[in-house]
C-alpha cells in the first residue's frame, strides 16, 4: 500500500442551511475548526447536531452557504466543478450504510469508484493489496449478502482507500455494529493511520469509539459546544476514563 501524509483541515465561519417548509434551518452554524495531519479527530453530538452535515461539507457532498473549507491550503469551497470532483476523488468516505452493489464481487466493489482511471489490471493489484490489509484476503468473489456486517464495513473501507486518500471521512463506521465487531472495525482504522499517516474524521455517538481518539469535537444545535485533546496527559489505553468523562 501506498505511504500517505494525512491533510489539514481547516473550517472557517461555516454555514449550511435548509429550507423546511417556510422554515430555514441552520445545520451547521458558524463552525470554525482547525484538524491536524495525521490525527483521528471525533465529531459528537445528538442527532441533529450537524456531524453528518459536517462531514458532507468537508468532503465537498454538499456546498456551503457561507464560511470555508481548507483542506492543505487548498480552499475547497472556491474550488470550479472539475476541480471539486479531483478533490473528491483523493478524499476517502466511509458510511454507516454500506453502499455496497449486491450485484458486484467484494473485488469489484473495491475497483467501481476508481474504474475509468488507468487499467483494471493495475486497480486489480491495488484491490488485491487493501482487501489482504483489512482482513479479507481469499473473499474477493464473494458477493455482499455472504459476508457479516463487520466485513461488509470492512469493504468499504478499502473501497475507501483505493485512491490513496490523505483524508479520511467517517460518518457512523460503526453504527451498524455490534460492539465486538465495532471495536475491530475502530482498531482496523487507527491502525491503518498508524501505518500510512492520514488523517481520520468521524461522527459517532458511541463512547467507546470517540474515547480512543486524539480530539473530540463535541456539536450541539450546529455548533462547536466543546473541543477536547484527549492525549494530553493521559494514557491512550486507558479508554474507561476517557469515556466515563465524555459523557456521550
Amino acid at each position: 500500500m501506498d505511504a500517505t501524509t494525512g491533510s489539514t483541515v481547516r473550517t472557517t465561519g461555516l454555514v449550511r442551511q435548509f429550507r423546511s417548509g417556510t422554515e430555514r434551518l441552520t445545520a451547521v452554524d458558524d463552525v470554525s475548526v482547525e484538524i491536524a495531519a495525521g490525527s483521528v479527530v471525533a465529531l459528537t453530538g445528538p442527532s441533529g447536531s450537524g456531524k453528518s452535515t459536517l462531514l458532507h461539507l468537508i468532503g465537498a457532498i454538499e456546498q456551503a452557504d457561507r464560511g470555508a473549507v481548507t483542506v492543505d491550503d487548498v480552499e475547497v469551497t472556491a474550488l470550479r466543478r472539475a476541480a471539486l470532483a479531483r478533490y473528491r476523488q483523493r478524499v476517502g468516505f466511509v458510511f454507516q450504510r454500506y453502499h455496497l452493489l449486491p450485484a458486484l464481487t467484494v473485488l469489484d466493489n473495491v475497483i467501481a469508484p476508481v474504474l475509468p482511471r488507468r487499467g483494471r489490471a493495475d486497480h486489480t493489484v491495488r484491490a488485491r493489496e487493501l482487501l489482504d490489509a483489512v482482513g479479507l484476503a481469499g473473499r474477493e468473489r464473494a458477493l455482499p449478502a455472504q459476508l457479516s456486517g463487520g466485513q461488509q464495513q470492512r469493504v468499504a473501507i478499502a473501497r475507501a482507500l483505493m485512491g490513496a486518500p490523505r483524508l479520511l471521512l467517517a460518518d457512523e463506521p460503526t453504527g451498524n455494529l455490534d460492539s465486538t465487531t465495532g471495536a475491530q472495525i475502530l482498531d482496523l482504522l487507527l491502525d491503518l493511520r498508524d501505518r500510512h499517516g492520514m488523517t481520520i474524521l468521524l461522527a459517532t455517538h458511541e463512547q467507546a469509539v470517540a474515547a480512543r481518539c486524539d480530539r473530540l469535537i463535541r456539536l450541539g444545535d450546529g455548533q462547536v459546544v466543546e473541543d477536547i485533546d484527549l492525549t494530553d496527559g493521559e494514557d491512550p489505553a486507558d479508554t474507561f476514563d476517557r469515556a466515563t468523562r465524555l459523557r456521550l
